[in-house]
């Protein structure tokens, strides 16, 4: 018995495939391609004109179309993007053919890197209105990601001193040597004078390079210089070694685990970063109240705070089981305080550059410390005659905030200034619940996604990059969730109606122009 025969290679056919058949309805490319139609270019922020000279431009629907799909297939590189659009069916039916070339694909993702985040949430809003969002918790964890920057490109104050000790330690070296050469007589020296004189010459420009990363340091309060991605930082990893990268921050929520808002930031931990990513992704999805669950590694009090009076209730995991700390409010919010609990915590007012001790009472700016730049806050009279003395420590009676000295020379006002006390418990089977939800779409990103290190440089570029990564992370869940059909109906309402009912090819178009109309 023999094989399956494919056709001859060389056999003219007289009536050519359709390449639409090519393209299975249940493919998740017509998603892709439903959904980039049914966008607004233009109030999206991507620049949809064409120039009025010069060789007309790709339409910027079909170069996003060509890196959502890519992003959906591990297919990052701009190279191998246009490579595929000249061998892949896939991409040759959503593109039409079009091949751009590696520079026109790559400019694009540069030039549209914010616009990108608004398309992101294009589609978290579709999933919305599918109910694919609880709306009732969020998971919120931060995790790193490779910066296009080498660990050696990275310097902080004590590389740079161990540099320049170096430097001078070769200088004197040759120097030295260069002395011996002139004092020889009829001895072949190691090194001539002119090459002395060029290695001395390379040596005085890197001092003087790593002399004004220094004076750079000390000038803006940075702890770090990265030279090839200005904005990345050298961060500590789970495993316990360092690289230069950027902190991812999610906000997953529980009910499918999609993303419902992220932040790119440098931070090198995740002190501070609550509030502000719990607060956006809370407008995005249009609530007005929402748990948020979050590990130890975000406990700030100043951000708990934050989180409470936005609407918005923390379960933070901590040492404890309880805090009580004080916050600003308004007058008409002012409640009779809670009883004071044995722990408290310090939270700062940024605003009025004052903190506030669990009592209620105002600390002011003390002292600054350059060497760890932070400030100290403190209220040495209060705490004499403070009722709850015993219960405080003498490290828990003062506040000490990260800043630069140009923030704690502020003026500071604690006029009107009025107090609401909280005691903060957080939800313990939440706190199990928490891994389960935002390690998924990490895992996933990293090992399946193929998207553990960043293609772009600069914050605002490696931005638009993880709007595609993450875009295309929930596309998959929701196609594994509701299906491609349901997807697509949601996208396209006519298409729905054309697929329920039946119609004569002849009344088909008619119908579809009254569809585009109403």
């Amino acid at each position: 018995m023999g094989y399956k025969a494919g056709s001859d290679r060389k056999q003219k056919t007289m009536m050519p495939d359709v390449m639409d058949d090519y393209v299975a309805e249940d493919n998740p490319v017509r998603v892709i391609d439903a959904f980039v139609e049914s966008l607004n270019i233009k109030e999206l922020g991507i620049n949809a004109e064409p120039a009025e000279t010069g060789r007309p431009a790709y339409n910027p629907k079909d170069m996003l179309k060509l890196f959502m799909y890519g992003y959906f297939n591990r297919l990052r590189s701009s190279r191998r993007l246009e490579t595929e659009t000249k061998r892949n069916i896939e991409l040759m039916w959503l593109l039409c053919t079009l091949s751009p070339d590696h520079k026109t694909i790559a400019r694009f993702r540069k030039e549209n890197a914010k616009a990108l985040k608004n398309v992101f949430r294009k589609f978290v809003k579709l999933c919305q209105k599918l109910g694919l969002y609880g709306n009732e918790l969020l998971a919120i964890d931060g995790s790193k990601f490779k910066a296009v920057n080498s660990l050696d490109n990275n310097y902080n104050d004590e590389k740079l001193d161990d540099r320049l000790r170096r430097i001078d330690e070769k200088l004197e070296l040759y120097l030295s040597e260069l002395a011996e050469n002139d004092e020889a007589e009829g001895e072949v020296p190691k090194h001539s004078k002119e090459e002395i004189a060029a290695m001395i010459t390379e040596l005085s420009a890197k001092k003087q390079t790593y002399e004004s990363m220094k004076a750079r340091l000390a000038e803006t309060g940075e702890t770090q210089i990265s030279t090839t991605d200005p904005e990345a930082r050298r961060m500590k990893l789970a495993n316990g070694a360092s690289d230069v990268c950027y902190n991812v921050q999610t906000a997953v929520d529980s009910k499918h685990k999609l993303i419902a808002d992220y932040e790119v930031t440098d931070s090198c931990n995740d002190k501070n970063l609550l509030a502000p990513i719990a607060k956006s992704a809370k407008e995005l999805l249009d609530v007005d109240e929402i748990a948020v669950v979050a590990d130890n590694g975000y406990f700030v009090a100043s951000d708990i705070a934050g989180c409470i009076l936005g609407g918005i209730i923390p379960h933070v995991s901590s040492e404890h089981d309880s805090y009580t700390f004080c916050v600003p409010a308004v007058a008409e919010e002012v409640n009779t305080p809670q009883g004071f609990g044995n722990i408290g915590k310090n939270i700062y007012v940024r605003e009025r550059n004052i903190g506030l001790c669990p009592m209620g009472v105002v600390l002011y700016p003390r002292s600054y410390r350059k060497s760890k730049n932070s400030a100290i806050y403190s209220n040495s009279k209060a705490c004499k005659n403070c009722q709850r003395r015993e219960q405080c420590k003498p490290y828990d009676r003062e506040l000490q905030v990260k800043m630069h000295p140009s923030e704690f020379s502020k003026s500071y006002n604690d006029e009107g200034l009025h107090i609401r006390q909280f005691t903060y418990s957080p939800d313990k089977e939440l706190m199990r619940k928490r891994k389960t939800l935002v390690e998924h779409p990490f895992g996933t990103v990293k090992r399946s996604m193929d998207a553990a290190y960043c293609l772009l440089k600069g914050r605002s570029n490696v931005c638009g990059e993880f709007a595609l990564t993450f875009l295309a992370y929930n596309l998959k869940r929701v196609i594994n969730i509701v299906g491609v059909a349901a997807l697509l109906d949601a996208i396209s309402p006519a298409r729905c109606l054309v697929r329920h009912f039946s119609f004569p090819r002849s009344v088909l178009p008619t119908f579809l122009r009254f569809c585009v109309l109403f």
